[in-house]
């Protein structure tokens, strides 16, 4: 199962506060674990919400929001996408990682959606064309 792990922001990463050399290395060998224990698809950090922007849809209608944006401890401030056997292994995993900020911090486990959770909405027809979008997708990195 696949799972997005989100590091929540702070006021510190809102601000624009960087790591520390020590807490890069400490993230570097736990990224690393993630790599050779082979869960760690994909990670990055991101800028604050004041370089973001926001699109709001309403019908046909679409209206640009820039950030800054408020609650900032609803905000994202970096993720990973892993391969776990469950939700139980996450969770271990994150127990395992370094404080990711200077301060207190949350990090939130989510399941990401696989084709079989959407049942027969998911026709064959579709599965063709998210094989076809992986696919493309893969060829480019």
């Amino acid at each position: 199962m696949r799972v997005m792990v989100m590091v929540k922001a702070t006021e510190d990463s809102e601000a624009g506060v960087m790591p520390t050399t020590e807490l890069l290395e400490a993230m570097g060998k736990y990224n690393e674990e993630l790599v050779n224990a082979g869960i760690m698809m994909a990670g990055e950090g991101l800028h604050p919400s004041v370089k973001g922007k926001r699109i709001a849809f309403e019908g046909a209608s679409r209206t640009v929001i820039d950030g800054p944006f408020t609650e900032t401890r609803e905000l994202v401030a970096g993720f990973w996408l892993w391969d776990v056997k469950d939700m139980a292994e996450a969770v271990e995993w994150v127990k395992r990682c370094p404080n990711p900020m200077l301060g207190p911090s949350e990090i939130e486990i989510r399941q990401v959606f696989e084709a079989a959770d959407f049942g027969e909405a998911f026709t064959p027809e579709l599965a063709e064309q998210e094989q076809r979008l992986r696919d493309k997708a893969a060829s480019r990195s």
